[in-house]
């Protein structure tokens, strides 16, 4: 028999990053539910012993290490002993970032260690951010296959996430043979996540959030942005994927490193028509009382949520080629439109607001 890293004999030993995050809360829930054998060799990282208990009522046999994203020696400590890495705390933290990286780094060439960090479409948005074009229009759509370089080397500097994926690839590239990493970048994410502590979201339902709060629709600019959207539960698949390619080693089909950048859409739409049909789900419920969409400018959209002019304002553009070629991805959620009545309910029910709130502030009722 040849000889084959660690990972791809045993079960793995996973050190997870936000494991109590909406993102990372849903992926440790697909992770565990495909490989209930992984349970008792995953190590979170927890803030505190809220976050631990969250963890713990669910997840019986997995080991819990108190500290933060700031505690870069125990990250490099967790890092070093684990095979695997699911970075799901943060798309920005660059030392934790580096500690991890670090931590990697100590693996022997013939046990590699694995880097599956967060990253986000967001770092799309730089070129409409950079002319202050908002609400417009874009023909511009990047893909992780045939132009993986332009993702892995062709953002500026100033683009959201592009610090922390720099540090992530210049670690790969440093060491080839010991870290093996590997980029997610998902678009806007929608869907009740299934993890231990927040399951909400933030583009769309911070935009339904407002229409409710302000009783009346409204887009940024003309709303002719596009972007892609992605159900939680589609994108905790990808993870798993990306786990199952780590455990076989070089046996997995997973690409790595410089070509390790993987999109995670399912669907693409305007925010403009988002908007619309939000404050029409709003209207319909009772819960405002107007279906009137009114534009707004990129200074007033970051004053109702901070970044609100790029997140609904700016184009994000792209096509997931490299998960459904590799990783045989096969998403099967329901697309951001047919999520909006219930993302709608959901929101204001968090905020109190109840069917015929519209009448009742206006005196009416």
């Amino acid at each position: 028999m040849s000889a084959l890293p660690l990972i791809s004999l045993l079960t793995p030993k996973i050190f997870v990053t936000g494991a109590t995050g909406y993102v990372g809360g849903d992926g440790l829930y697909a992770l565990v539910a495909a490989h209930p054998e992984y349970e008792k060799d995953i190590t979170c990282l927890v803030r505190d012993s809220d976050k631990g208990a969250l963890i713990a009522s669910h997840y019986s046999k997995i080991r819990l290490v108190y500290g933060t994203l700031d505690d870069s020696d125990l990250l490099e400590a967790e890092a070093k002993e684990a095979d695997i890495v699911l970075h799901w705390a943060s798309s920005d933290h660059e030392e934790a970032a580096r500690a991890l990286t670090k931590g990697l780094a100590a693996h022997p060439p013939a046990s590699p260690g694995y880097l599956i960090h967060t990253s986000g479409t967001g770092i799309l948005c730089h070129a409409d951010v950079e002319r202050g074009a908002y609400g417009e229009a874009s023909s511009k759509v990047y893909d992780d296959w045939e132009h993986v370089s332009e993702l892995t080397s062709g953002m500026p500097d100033n683009a959201w996430h592009r610090s922390v994926d720099k540090i992530v690839l210049d670690a790969g590239a440093a060491h080839p043979d010991r870290v093996k990493t590997a980029i997610v970048s998902p678009p806007a994410i929608y869907g009740p996540g299934r993890g231990r502590g927040n399951k909400r979201s933030v583009q769309l339902y911070e935009l339904a959030s407002a229409i409710l709060r302000r009783g009346k629709g409204f887009k940024v600019g003309k709303g002719k942005t596009m972007w892609n959207g992605v159900h939680v539960r589609d994108l905790s698949d990808v993870y798993v994927a990306l786990v199952e390619h780590a455990v076989r080693g070089p046996l997995g089909k997973a690409s790595w490193g410089a070509d390790g950048y993987y999109f995670a859409e399912t669907n693409e739409f305007s925010w403009g028509d988002v908007a619309r049909r939000v404050t029409n789900a709003a209207y319909n419920q009772g819960l405002i009382g107007s279906d009137d969409v009114v534009s707004v400018s990129a200074e007033e959209a970051n004053a109702i949520l901070t970044g609100g002019a790029a997140m609904w304002g700016a184009n994000s553009r792209c096509k997931a080629v490299r998960a459904r070629k590799l990783l045989l991805w096969k998403p099967k959620g329901r697309d951001i439109v047919s999520e909006i009545a219930d993302a709608v309910r959901r929101e204001a029910k968090r905020l109190e607001i109840l069917p015929g709130h519209a009448k009742k502030a206006a005196g009416k009722a």
